[in-house]
């Protein structure tokens, strides 16, 4: 096991070749959230610095913890050769469509219908380890469902539903998006 103070070169390039991911998040008296991501929403925007699309799905924990206490971690693994696991550890927070910095952000990503905020974290320490636990595992196609069900909504609609939401499961804030960027 190996700590760094951020991502290096290599590791970018690591988390590049990955179609999965991993984040997890906690808050005081709530429950620890660990949610699984693809769709290439990952970005590395400095050694110090990443951050990944959120789509609309079963709920918004990360956004209410990342609110609440601001810690996140997001692993990697790799399922084929060579094997590795690499984690980011930091401080994250949601920036949706109103926010200022937002067209910066969105820059970075292809931003599509169901998206519903960026994720930005701040970089405060990465770890690599070996993975020669981890099973090799064939990518066999990116499912297509949550892109199907959000194209096939009504952009109005979906902003109600958003906007409704102001908590998570376990009571916390959530902050809505004031418009979607793909209306």
């Amino acid at each position: 096991m190996e700590f760094f103070d951020h991502v290096t070169d290599d590791h970018a390039a690591f988390i590049a070749r990955q179609p999965l991911f991993f984040v997890a998040t906690a808050a005081a008296d709530a429950r620890i959230n660990l949610s699984p991501k693809g769709m290439d929403a990952f970005r590395v925007l400095a050694p110090t610095r990443v951050a990944y699309l959120d789509y609309g799905g079963s709920g918004n924990e990360t956004h209410a913890h990342l609110a609440a206490d601001g810690r996140i971690t997001i692993m990697f693994c790799a399922f084929d050769q060579p094997a590795l696991i690499y984690r980011i550890y930091g401080h994250g927070r949601a920036v949706l469509p109103q926010d200022e910095d937002w067209a910066a952000l969105a820059a970075h990503f292809t931003i599509e219908r169901g998206v519903r905020q960026i994720f930005d974290i701040a970089v405060h320490s990465t770890q690599a380890s070996c993975g020669w636990g981890v099973p090799k595992l064939a990518l066999v196609e990116e499912r297509q469902t949550l892109r199907k069900y959000h194209a096939q909504d009504d952009p109005v609609a979906r902003l109600a539903k958003y906007q409704d939401r102001t908590s998570s499961i376990d009571g916390l804030a959530v902050r809505p998006p004031a418009f979607l960027p793909y209306n």
